[in-house]
């Protein structure tokens, strides 16, 4: 069977979702004519016909808006899961149960209490549609697999990177995981070490990457390339990878020695290079022995505890620093309890002594008060925020209530209970900001910056709270980032979906995020805006097609990638300067503090005291129009606030 299918289908694509369809309807099709015949006892009568042919499209058109519904033809079927298994009953289940009400009821109400299907022909056909359709699919699944299953003595050739002491590691873990049908063989290694060009190592030759890959590779039949070295430098790993991806050759990695287990590397270590590999950017260096003189036995306040960026600064702070106390402030019970697990998983020593889990809204005066009052802290990093643009875009009031309204409570507290500094995590979106989200983080930066100034000025009071600012783009894995999305619409068959061809972002990993939060908050001395070196923008299609590649699909054959037009707010491309705004260096090479305008404190105050209540009116408009005039750069895109734009431009 399975030289069959390779025969009839070599190159072992998907097949077309309408195919899929067409083979559904026909299943359909098929077990309510055999569930009729089975009722009448295969016996061609009238009363047959009229059971079989009268009701026949009302059958076929409920089982196709199910089918439609539960999208259980988009699927890759030979992937097919326990989640596509949970899908199709549900669309056999549901039709069915439709089919039987729409019956009861007929015979109930009609003139001559008749049924337009007999029951016992619908729960044949349910039982039927649902044990044919599901054989169906495993049964392509099994095809797929007896199909791409090597026949004995098979031989796969790799290639290794790194012609060092790492790569004959790998080589030997590789060769031992062959088996009697599959021969695991190291046919070539690879290094830029041209001192070692042509020689040999373990009877194996050594090439010159750059000059000798494309040709070694497709000469030996090389299907996977291990990258082994320990010290290769981020860009130029991603340079192999890019080259490798060109190729349509896999890749693995071998992790660094110190995450081998017990010092001996499983073959299960060597992963599949993932699509942050070619993001990440080399290692950044901290001045740790500052940072640690700052935190070290001091009680620090993390807000937003649970999201993305505020975990990963407990776990830095945790794993460095020794803090006296560490206050993880969250208003999610789920989150912070999953954070409460990892932590005192990573860090058992101390662990009870060193953590206190708040669960709090940062918008409840009494809640916070409370908190600062019983733990006073010396340092808070306000990480805490609402980041989602199109949902801001819909809800304006909360944005201001908590990104504003929320930043400015604590950062008043923090100046009460004589907070030491006071970080503000913010974000790129604030630049120039088209949408609600991004501009109410401007204005949170405006008022802390102000009340750093108003601060400074008071000459009696030396020991001010510092307010710092720190600005950056996406990181990657957060809850809003687009990578966990498409890796999500790639295990569910796609398509996968762009809003824009054009559009780029900036990304960033959560932990390069986070050690140049600290390494700012370490360097401030109150009132800078610090951007962070993002790298070169990235196109989001490109992204895409990228993971496609990584995990061994075709954009087109086996996955769509479809543009669905850009979303309320969204920008096609990302700044991290506004338009008048120049930067200063500073003595870390990834950052650089902003130069921007100043605010009156005053006047800072007096506005967002009154944007705040509007908060209890509720009215879209209002709200967004203060936000405006705050920041007169707030031009809404794509948006139903760009009334508001005309409409101020028309009176002036």
């Amino acid at each position: 069977m399975a030289h069959i299918y390779k025969t009839l289908f070599p190159s072992a694509t998907t097949t077309p979702r309408w195919i899929i369809f067409a083979i559904d309807v026909a299943i359909c099709t098929f077990s309510f004519v055999f569930a009729t015949l089975l009722r009448f006892n295969f016996f061609n009568s009238e009363a047959y016909n009229i059971a079989l042919f009268y009701p026949l499209p009302l059958v076929l058109a409920i089982r196709i808006v199910f089918i439609r519904y539960f999208r259980i033809y988009a699927g890759i079927i030979r992937y097919t899961s326990l989640q596509d298994g949970i899908r199709l009953f549900y669309t056999v289940s549901f039709s069915s149960i439709l089919m039987a009400v729409i019956d009861i009821l007929y015979f109930k109400f009609s003139p001559t209490h008749t049924q337009i299907i007999p029951l016992s022909v619908i729960i044949i056909d349910y039982l039927g549609s649902l044990v044919l359709m599901t054989a169906f699919r495993l049964s392509v699944k099994l095809m797929f697999m007896r199909a791409n299953q090597p026949d004995k003595n098979i031989v796969l050739n790799y290639a290794i990177f790194g012609a060092g002491d790492a790569g004959m590691v790998a080589k030997q873990k590789l060769e031992q995981h062959s088996n009697v049908k599959v021969e695991k063989k190291v046919v070539a290694f690879f290094d830029d070490d041209s001192s070692k060009t042509f020689k040999y190592i373990d009877n194996i030759t050594i090439y010159n990457f750059d000059s000798d890959f494309e040709n070694i590779i497709q000469k030996l039949n090389i299907t996977e390339l291990i990258i082994s070295p320990q010290h290769l430098s981020t860009s130029r790993r991603q340079e192999i990878i890019e080259k490798c991806l060109e190729l349509e050759i896999n890749i693995r990695n071998v992790p660094p020695v110190e995450r081998w287990i017990n010092g001996e590397l499983s073959y299960n270590q060597l992963k599949q290079v993932r699509i942050e590999d070619l993001i990440e950017r080399d290692t950044i260096v901290l001045d740790k022995g500052a940072i640690a003189q700052q935190l070290f036995q001091k009680t620090i306040l993390i807000t937003g505890a649970a999201g993305s960026i505020g975990s990963e600064m407990a776990h830095q702070i945790l794993k460095n620093f020794n803090p006296l106390k560490l206050i993880l402030v969250d208003k999610s019970e789920i989150r912070l309890y999953d954070l409460d697990h990892e932590l005192s998983t990573n860090y058992k020593l101390n662990y009870k002594n060193s953590i206190e889990l708040v669960i709090g809204d940062i918008t409840n005066e009494a809640r916070m008060r409370n908190v600062f009052e019983t733990y006073a802290p010396n340092i808070v990093y306000h990480a805490a925020a609402y980041k989602h643009v199109p949902l801001m875009e819909d809800n304006p009031s909360e944005a201001i209530w908590v990104n504003v309204a929320g930043t400015k409570l604590i950062a008043d507290i923090a100046v009460e209970y004589g907070v030491e500094k006071f970080v503000m995590i913010s974000t790129d979106k604030a630049v120039n900001p088209t949408n609600v989200m991004g501009a109410s983080k401007r204005i949170a930066e405006i008022y802390v910056q102000s009340l750093n100034t108003h601060l400074s000025l008071d000459a009696t009071n030396i020991h001010h709270t510092k307010f710092i600012t720190t600005r950056f783009g996406n990181v990657l894995e957060s809850s809003g980032s687009v990578i966990p999305k498409f890796r999500k619409q790639i295990e569910q068959g796609g398509p996968i979906t762009v809003t824009h061809p054009d559009i780029t972002r900036y990304f960033m990993t959560i932990p390069e995020a986070c050690q140049l939060v600290l390494e700012a908050g370490n360097m401030g001395n109150g009132g800078e805006i610090y951007i962070f070196d993002m790298g070169q923008s990235i196109k989001i299609y490109d992204l895409a097609r990228k993971m496609l590649k990584l995990s061994g699909l075709k954009v087109g054959k086996d996955i769509q990638i479809v543009f669905t037009g850009l979303r309320p707010g969204e920008k096609l491309k990302e700044e991290l300067l506004a338009d008048q705004e120049t930067t200063m260096p500073t003595y870390h090479p990834k950052i650089m503090i902003a130069k921007v305008r100043t605010y009156d404190f005053v006047w800072s105050k007096t506005q967002v005291d009154v944007l705040i209540a509007l908060y209890s009116g509720q009215n879209k408009d209002l709200i967004v129009g203060k936000m405006k005039e705050i920041v007169p750069e707030f031009l809404s895109q794509n948006s139903v606030f760009e009334e508001l734009d005309f409409k101020q431009k028309t009176k002036s």
